[in-house]
């Protein structure tokens, strides 16, 4: 565990590069700052001791000013050193956090576009941001603490068997008291704690995302939380897990804080016994020191319960954050190779999502000419998304390999690759930003008027005469709202000025009423003109005029040919068409009244 912990705080000294010298220094100075801050309890000690062997006359005064100056000075110049001990840490956690944040950014862009797939982007920030500021805490406060919590415990052990050993044991003895008791709270049963109690507030959090998102279905059928099962099972088991560990640290804390506080319990029998049979006033000099020290012996303990906290949790936050920093990231090709043409391939392709042992894609072999359109159809979980998403290299296959323009996409730089392919899927995604800059993100130098003809293209002309800035009108949650077939021939815009040579249609018609798939359709005509095209889709009228349609059923191709071969066959093309024509003709109707 020792050495878990130890790697996780080199790790996250490890990101702060010329800062890491920065927070040594504030370690240096938070340490002085622990031993000029346990001379004044000598001072006190001192002046106690000259005032005592002096009573009643008050001969020792001058002493007694020298002592509390020194005192007074010394408390200033231990406050100051920690002062400038925290800025040094502050700037340097500042810093490492963001370079923390920066690596973690700099990796998840080379990673595959499939990880996005199936990471959620509230996640993703989640774990990038919020785990990289678990990390401040740490270097900022309780790295310099941790500094001056191991250079204190030499000195205070040293103190307190300067002046009476005998009273400096029972200090010691409550010391070590409490360290068992905190031993006792956070080992055993409660080791992992932490980490579970982590997983635990992030299921609680994504639950409650969902039920948000499911409000208005709760209120129209009358439901309560209770009717969101994983939420409220969430919500429970949080509650159990942080029930279950209060009350297993009852009795460590117990003894915890009764052994910081009780040292007085010791001490004053103590003294009274010391007192009976030797010097009264030393020793009541000694426990005037003592009674004063004992409470800062227990600060030096509670600090090392927090600073061990702060540990655990920066070991949680790199643990969370090797989630990203841990994929592989795409491999680049050393000699980058251009396609001819946009010539598609698979050739005896097979995939296997990550984790699973089924494969998605079992090999799958097709070619796709220039200009021509396919239609990738089958019941769903049958590979199309799959097939799609492997051309752009969202995933690697397993083996085999997908050809663009006679290049294995392998061979192919990332950036030369995805200028080769637009994308439309059916859940759409527009930025929080003006309609303009969300269809000027396909082509960033494009002009204004290069953008309008696009959207036009698109089909757009009637959101842009009814929003009250036309382009320039913020679209999310600072702005209008779009509807979801709105919204596709947004996307259908941004493709369009793209202009790359094949498209890929993800059920790109998915969320349409009949008008906006009318006009999607349209816009399909001036995106799609000359070519080459992936048409993924479960409405099937969309796809009989395509060159060729692919059926895949569990990741093979079932069938292959055009709309008319196929219903000629009589196969599996020809029943998902039958029901298709059967589920277009059904219509809601009443019994007629008697």
């Amino acid at each position: 565990m020792k050495q878990k912990k130890s790697s996780s705080l080199s790790r996250v000294l490890g990101y702060a590069g010329g800062y890491k010298r920065l927070t040594i220094l504030g370690c240096a100075l938070s340490a002085l700052s622990a031993v000029l801050g346990l001379i004044p309890y000598v001072c006190v000690w001192l002046a106690a001791g000259n005032v005592l062997a002096d009573w009643p006359g008050l001969d020792g005064a001058g002493d007694m000013s020298r002592f509390g100056w020194t005192a007074v000075w010394t408390a200033i110049g231990s406050i100051a050193l920690y002062f400038a001990a925290l800025m040094s840490t502050h700037i340097a956690a500042f810093r490492t956090a963001r370079s923390i944040r920066r690596t973690a950014m700099a990796h998840a862009l080379r990673l595959p576009l499939g990880f996005f797939v199936n990471n959620q982007s509230g996640r993703l920030r989640k774990l990038v941001d919020d785990n990289a500021g678990l990390t401040e805490d740490l270097l900022a406060h309780k790295l310099p603490d941790l500094a001056a919590t191991a250079v204190t415990p030499i000195a205070a052990v040293v103190m307190l068997f300067l002046f009476d050993w005998r009273m400096g044991l029972l200090c010691l003895l409550t010391m070590a008291l409490a360290l068992l008791s905190m031993c006792m709270m956070m080992g055993g049963k409660n080791a992992g704690f932490f980490h579970r109690y982590q997983k635990e507030i992030e299921r609680m959090s994504g639950e409650a995302v969902e039920y948000v998102r499911g409000i208005p279905v709760v209120k129209m059928f009358q439901q309560t939380v209770y009717s969101f099962k994983a939420f409220y099972k969430a919500i429970q088991d949080y509650s159990d897990l942080a029930s279950r560990y209060a009350m297993s640290c009852r009795t460590g804390q117990t003894c915890f804080l009764t052994a910081i506080n009780g040292a007085f319990a010791l001490l004053i029998p103590a003294a009274l016994l010391l007192a009976s049979g030797g010097d009264v006033r030393t020793v009541l000099a000694d426990f005037i020191f003592y009674a004063l020290f004992a409470p800062a012996c227990g600060q030096m303990i509670n600090r090392i319960m927090y600073m061990s906290e702060a540990v655990m949790e920066a070991d949680e936050a790199m643990g969370r954050l090797d989630e990203i920093l841990g994929q592989q990231p795409m491999r680049e090709p050393e000699a980058p190779r251009q396609p001819r043409g946009s010539a598609v391939a698979f050739d005896h392709v097979t995939f296997t999502y990550p984790g699973s042992s089924r494969p998605a894609l079992d090999d799958v072999s097709f070619t796709v000419r220039p200009g021509q359109t396919v239609a990738l159809v089958g019941p769903s979980g049958g590979g199309k998304t799959t097939a799609a998403s492997l051309i752009p290299r969202f995933w690697d296959v397993t083996s085999g390999a997908v050809q663009v323009g006679g290049v294995d996409v392998r061979d192919m730089d990332s950036g030369s690759l995805m200028e080769q392919v637009a994308f439309v899927f059916q859940d759409t995604r527009l930025f929080k930003q003006s309609l303009l800059d969300n269809i000027r993100a396909a082509r960033p130098d494009a002009s204004r008027e290069e953008v309008l003809a696009a959207a036009r293209a698109a089909q757009c002309d009637d959101i842009l005469e009814k929003l009250p800035d036309g382009l320039d009108t913020v679209v999310g949650s600072r702005g209008v709202y779009l509807s979801g077939g709105e919204t596709q021939r947004v996307a259908l815009a941004r493709a369009i000025l793209k202009d790359a040579p094949i498209v890929v249609l993800d059920e790109a018609t998915a969320f349409a009423d009949p008008e906006n798939e009318h006009r999607i359709q349209k816009a399909f005509e001036a995106l799609t003109r000359n070519k080459t095209v992936f048409m993924i889709a479960h409405r099937l009228s969309t796809v009989q005029n395509a060159d060729s349609i692919i059926v895949l059923s569990e990741g093979r191709i079932a069938e292959q040919g055009t709309h008319s071969a196929l219903l000629r066959e009589k196969g599996v093309y020809a029943a998902m068409w039958a029901d298709y024509q059967r589920s277009a003709q059904w219509k809601m109707g009443k019994e007629a009244s008697v």
